[in-house]
């Protein structure tokens, strides 16, 4: 079904993201589906949620009054998943975004994929590994805005780097490309062990006679076996330059039949050679 059909819901927990994230966030959200549904959850009553009251107009998202009833209680968790379920029931969307590093949506998650719907989890890095595990997809919120570092000796009066020449509609996925190498403006981080053992038996597992596989098969696979795999959790715009980078792996460029103009990479294990 093409990106622009799929109908998805998203689903936030105020209460446990912080509303610097909207913008990219949606950016991201856009780019797996139509967010046809846009509700946010909690006690708009509580100052913190300030920040949030700013940013809900110009995104056109809902909130939802949620009242603490017992002190310790997390009623806002309650009201979300039964809206989840009310909307999965009226089979208005395809799927669901959930927008939390809380690990009580995990069943949540479970319930909706066993339903034939797509879920993505979007949450921070500290969200617990069972949450992550039970969405189809799960991206971390630090990829897509970083927090940028200052030096201890930097000059407060200089030009901030790249970021301040970015237009403000950017999607973080495309931006800067002064490395040749990630695309990502930034040195690559360094890649565990896990993950290429992850890459290399997904190659494997879908390597034709010559051991060859397709670039965009391989990173399904991945994206299956990890839900939270992603190429910019390692500093990479792209898994092709992901992969490109890998010592491991050898690519190999091949032009499309049906459009010449278009270019298929696909990859093989160099042992298998």
């Amino acid at each position: 079904m093409p990106v622009k059909d799929v109908r998805l819901a998203v689903l936030i927990d105020a209460d446990n993201i912080s509303a610097s994230y909207i913008k990219p966030m949606m950016l991201e959200i856009a780019r797996y589906g139509n967010p046809t549904i846009k509700r946010i959850y909690g006690d708009w009553t509580k100052p913190q949620l300030g920040p949030w009251k700013q940013v809900l107009l110009d995104h056109a998202i809902s909130p939802v009054q949620q009242f603490g009833y017992t002190s310790g209680k997390n009623a806002t968790d309650s009201t979300l998943i039964i809206d989840a379920m009310d909307i999965l029931y009226t089979e208005s969307v395809d799927g669901f975004c959930l927008v939390s590093s809380d690990s009580d949506f995990t069943r949540l998650a479970t319930r909706l994929r066993e339903a034939g719907k797509i879920v993505y989890g979007i949450g921070e890095k500290k969200t617990p590994t069972p949450f992550v595990a039970a969405c189809d997809r799960f991206i971390f919120l630090e990829i897509l805005a970083p927090k940028e570092k200052k030096s201890k000796n930097s000059d407060p009066s200089a030009k901030a780097p790249a970021q301040a020449d970015v237009p403000e509609n950017a999607d973080s996925a495309d931006l800067s490309d002064q490395d040749p190498k990630n695309g990502s403006g930034k040195a690559p981080k360094d890649i565990d062990e896990a993950t290429c053992e992850l890459i290399a038996s997904s190659v494997s597992d879908l390597a034709d006679e010559d051991g060859w596989a397709f670039l965009g098969d391989v990173g399904n696979l991945v994206n299956k076996k990890s839900p939270s795999f992603d190429a910019r959790n390692y500093g990479f715009s792209k898994m092709s330059k992901l992969m490109q980078s890998l010592d491991f792996l050898e690519c190999e460029y091949r032009v499309n039949e049906k459009n010449p103009q278009v270019k298929l990479i696909y990859v093989r294990n160099k042992e298998d050679n």
